[in-house]
């Protein structure tokens, strides 16, 4: 399998066209997929910004583009959306596939350090390689102006990534993000398999400490988030990243929207603030 990415899909979609690409990433050690809309362009030497979607558990790379609906503000926007996938495919690692909250589709966006999970360096995938093979092969991609957000654990991944990298991120927004996983069940799952038992080595993957640390912020954090979220009291903890926000002096605007679940259907009956708002912060 070439690292260079090869096109394995294209539907044309509000003028622009939704492709999905596979590639070998040497980061991982195996074959990876990865989605981008390109929207509608007026000339060929037109460059957009890059707007990374990181999704949640179970996800692939294409949920987001089949069910959010962001394309259609993307496009007049004249912002690219990036979506990759959220763990690493095809090791055959012991025990990868039995649970849906850890290993396949569960790579919470970190670099893992325990030897059984080595190859779950998600923070580097999108950090590092995906840039850098963007600006490679997409010339109508301006990867030095990007913004990043996400859903549950990919809000959690794009808040830990944007505070430890901003000055590569010109905002950060997330649905429902795992804004704690250090006092969460499912961050404390993943977290005690990838990173070991040191509480100190999961910290660096909690927004919520990170904060604290990393908050010279240009730009509003924005965050939805349903009241009818069968996750909110257990996993997600919200008011616990505000709360670190007010500390910090950090401005959050936090939505809590009443009756809305987890789904995609939340994801899609917000998404066009979403992409204004990095709209703005890329302009």
């Amino acid at each position: 399998m070439e690292e260079t990415p090869m096109e394995i899909g294209s539907n044309k979609m509000f003028g622009g066209y939704n492709k999905r690409y596979k590639h070998y990433s040497p980061t991982l050690g195996c074959a990876m997929t990865f989605s981008v809309f390109f929207p509608p362009s007026s000339s060929s030497s037109q460059k957009f910004p890059v707007l990374y979607w990181l999704s949640g558990l179970t996800c692939t790379d294409e949920n987001f583009i089949i069910k959010s609906g962001a394309q259609r503000m993307a496009a007049a926007k004249g912002i690219a959306l990036v979506a990759p996938d959220t763990s690493p495919r095809g090791l055959n690692v012991e025990g990868e596939s039995d649970s849906w909250d850890f290993g396949v589709g569960a790579g919470f966006y970190l670099n893992a350090t325990t030897e059984k999970w080595k190859n779950w360096r998600m923070y580097d995938y999108v950090v590092k390689e995906l840039p850098s093979l963007l600006s490679e092969n997409f010339e109508q991609l301006d990867t030095t102006r990007a913004s990043i957000f996400g859903h549950s654990m990919g809000g959690h991944g794009a808040l830990t990534i944007y505070l430890k990298n901003l000055d590569k991120y010109k905002s950060v927004s997330a649905f429902s993000p795992i804004v704690n996983p250090i006092n969460c069940p499912w961050g404390q799952k993943a977290f005690s398999n990838y990173l070991g038992t040191n509480k100190s080595d999961w910290e660096e993957y909690d927004a919520t400490v990170l904060i604290s640390k990393f908050n010279k912020i240009s730009a509003p954090i924005l965050i939805d988030q349903g009241e009818d979220d069968n996750f909110l009291k257990n996993q997600l903890l919200p008011h616990k990243f505000e709360a670190a926000c007010k500390d910090a002096s950090v401005p959050l605007i936090l939505r809590m929207q009443p009756g809305y679940d987890h789904s995609y259907y939340f994801i899609a009956s917000f998404i066009d603030d979403h992409i204004s708002h990095h709209a703005n912060a890329l302009a």
